[in-house]
């Protein structure tokens, strides 16, 4: 930026004039959790040297020199130094007075030098509890993506907390959202895996038993997390302790690459599985039966069963919530949230090696390569040896990046009922990589014994989150992390300060409102955030015009309310105990049921929702519900509905195939409350 030439006079005075003072005055250390950006000055930590002239005068100084930083952020911070510095004038040296005399002169016209306008994001107060909370000069500035608990809008926000680009979903069961380099998504929810363009619009999709995560591999390929099952029988078969398997059903994990071949249809191109590596120690006539400590290889399929034993319904006994791939190494990691455990496996093997022992890089075909956190799982420690707690986003540094080859993940610090330690940690090691290998002393757990990097709040107990949750290394050596079940997203800096802090407004009914008192717990949750940098090619291809912030944002159910109201939906298609609108916009995400009910005193959020919609044409029905006959979209109040000021608001999205006619209501315990019928007859 071109700065006038009596402000560079004033600066270079100013420059001469800091370092003159700097021979006096001792250099002053950052201060670590600063008020925000467009709160109050910074106060130091109470383990550093108090505020300077000088210290406010190089920060004035590099802020005006720093075309690196969005002019907002360079502005805010600045002008924060800017109110703060008057007060040292009283008690300053002679040299000091001559500092803050520049200062302010920079000051004064701070707007006209940055070309912003503070009336046009000003303040807000300092009683603010949600979107952007800090923004400190040794934040990495980039975009955040992620969505609201189980939500259907995917935010793209800037370092101030703005949205710059948001893509409407039809659904609102969403885990979390990845972007490519072409602008489009990658987006996971219960049973699909979807890929849409910056519109929104589907252009590939997946539907089976997905969970979790996803990856787009180097080749293009898409790899997917997948639910297996199988009978009690089955489980029992292959060594699994009667005692503790569930009856109907017994579930387990695999892999499946696939290569999208049409807009509905792929190929699977690769496949692994954890049932194809069992071992077990209970039954020497079932097959898999091997000493557990002699085989680190394989996976002890009565471990968690064990450990779950009646408390819990162990059908679910793996739970992987996170994979990744390490092209250099050609090699996947997986999460097993149960095991406490990060596993790797080979994927240069062929999908019948990866059923066996032996081919691939690793020639140990698809055994485990590698696992750390949970020496317990195969008999090679105790539980003093073990450092992971159902982790979460568990994954190898990128190259490029601070500690690239390491592993970096979100160690949740839950656990079984007994072994809880209830606090979170964001963790790194550095995995013992041989070859394709990796070491591992005879008759010892995997190393390594310590962390390579830790972050924990200063009260540990003030950073946990059960479930959910993660962690990403950022170019500038900041960790983003995502505090999943509090809803909060900030950027750790390396000696372990914050430097960026935002709390999600787009709460799992309605949009939060400053000073907004949040739940204790998933209120405004987010499963997963990505930051992206200002120059990753996918945001070329969105409009990143910067526009409100979530919590300024009037919700749906607001919109819908005042729309009903006001007669925008004309009359309701069907009256009950809710009246029930048709609510049509200009695209197919706009075309769904509103529930109104005014006044509504009783509550309603634990009651459900029926919603069950017939097609014009049978052959739109999904392959699940051909049987049936209709496309069940049941839901709960509490996912969709919005109670206050005496109204209560449902909305729910409707499919884009002609319907014939709606069947819906609401249930109680004892029954259904009210029925209606509406006729479509599209």
């Amino acid at each position: 930026m071109k700065f006038p030439a009596a402000l560079c006079a004033i600066a270079a005075i100013a420059a001469i004039a800091v370092a003159i003072a700097a021979a006096w005055h001792p250099p002053l250390a950052h201060a670590d959790g600063g008020a925000s950006a467009r709160g109050q000055a910074a106060s130091p930590a109470p383990d550093q040297p108090p505020a300077t002239p000088q210290s406010y005068a190089q920060r004035i100084l590099r802020a005006l020199a720093d075309d690196a930083t969005n002019n907002w952020i360079r502005y805010w911070q600045t002008r924060a130094d800017c109110d703060a510095a008057p007060s040292l004038a009283d008690q300053a040296a002679p040299l000091d007075r001559v500092l803050l005399t520049l200062a302010a002169a920079i000051c004064a016209r701070l707007d006209a030098h940055l070309q912003v306008n503070p009336d046009a994001y000003s303040p807000r107060g300092e009683n603010r509890t949600v979107g952007l909370l800090l923004n400190e000069p040794d934040a990495a500035p980039g975009y955040t993506l992620f969505i609201g608990f189980v939500g259907s809008d995917v935010f793209l926000i800037d370092p101030l907390g703005r949205v710059v680009h948001t893509w409407r979903m039809e659904d609102t069961s969403f885990f979390h959202a990845r972007l490519f380099d072409n602008g489009n998504l990658l987006i996971a929810r219960p049973g699909s895996v979807s890929e849409v363009d910056p519109r929104g619009n589907i252009v590939w999709q997946y539907e089976g038993l997905t969970h979790h995560d996803f990856l787009k591999m180097p080749n293009g390929n898409v790899l997917l997390l997948i639910q297996g099952r199988v009978t009690t029988e089955e489980a029992i078969a292959v060594g699994a302790n009667p005692e503790f398997v569930p009856e109907n059903m017994f579930e387990y994990d695999y892999l499946a690459e696939v290569r999208p071949t049409s807009p509905s249809e792929h190929e699977v191109v690769w496949k692994w599985s954890t049932w194809d590596h069992l071992v077990q120690d209970l039954d020497p006539t079932k097959p898999n039966y091997g000493a557990i400590a002699e085989h680190p290889e394989r996976i002890d399929i009565n471990f968690v069963l064990e450990a779950m034993g009646t408390r819990r319904n162990p059908r679910d006994w793996l739970h992987t919530d996170a994979i990744d791939y390490n092209p250099q190494l050609d090699q996947i990691m997986l999460s097993p949230r149960h095991f406490s455990e990060i596993w790797i496996i080979d994927r240069s093997t062929t999908t019948e090696e990866a059923r066996g022992s032996a081919g691939g890089n690793g020639g140990m075909g698809g055994d485990l390569l590698y696992r750390w956190g949970n020496p317990r799982a195969y008999d090679r420690g105790t539980r003093a040896d073990q450092r992971l707690f159902w982790p979460h986003q568990t994954h190898w540094i990128p190259p490029g990046l601070p500690g690239a080859g390491n592993i970096l993940l979100f160690n949740n610090g839950n656990e079984f009922e007994g072994d809880r330690r209830h606090y979170s940690t964001i963790d790194e090691i550095t995995p013992p990589v041989d070859g394709y290998r990796y070491r591992r002393a005879e008759n010892a757990a995997y190393p390594p014994d310590e962390f390579a990097w830790t972050y924990a709040a200063a009260t540990p107990t003030d950073l946990y989150s059960p479930v959910w949750s993660g962690a990403q290394r950022l170019p500038n050596g900041n960790t983003l992390v995502t505090n999943g079940t509090a809803g909060a997203i900030f950027q750790v800096t390396p000696d372990g300060g914050t430097a960026w802090k935002y709390v999600s407004p787009a709460s799992r009914r309605a949009h939060l409102r400053q000073g907004e008192r949040l739940s204790a717990f998933t209120d405004n949750g987010i499963y997963r955030a990505y930051w992206y940098p200002p120059d990753y090619p996918g945001l070329k291809a969105l409009n990143l015009t910067p526009g409100a912030f979530i919590e300024d944002i009037p919700d749906i159910y607001d919109i819908a309310h005042a729309a009903a109201i006001a007669g925008d939906f004309g009359e309701p298609v069907a009256n009950s105990d809710f009246d029930i609108y048709l609510g049509k916009g200009k695209d197919k995400h706009e075309r769904r049921l509103i529930y109104l009910k005014q006044p509504c005193a009783a509550p309603v959020s634990p009651t459900r929702f029926f919603l069950h919609i017939t097609p014009a044409d049978q052959r739109d029905l999904p392959a699940h519900r051909q049987e049936y006959g209709f496309d069940n979209k049941d839901f709960g109040f509490d996912g969709m509905g919005k109670a206050s000021d005496g109204v209560c608001v449902a909305i729910r999205a409707l499919p884009d195939y002609p319907i014939e006619s709606i069947r819906t209501g609401q249930l109680a315990d004892a029954g259904p409350l009210w029925r209606a019928t509406i006729n479509l007859n599209e």
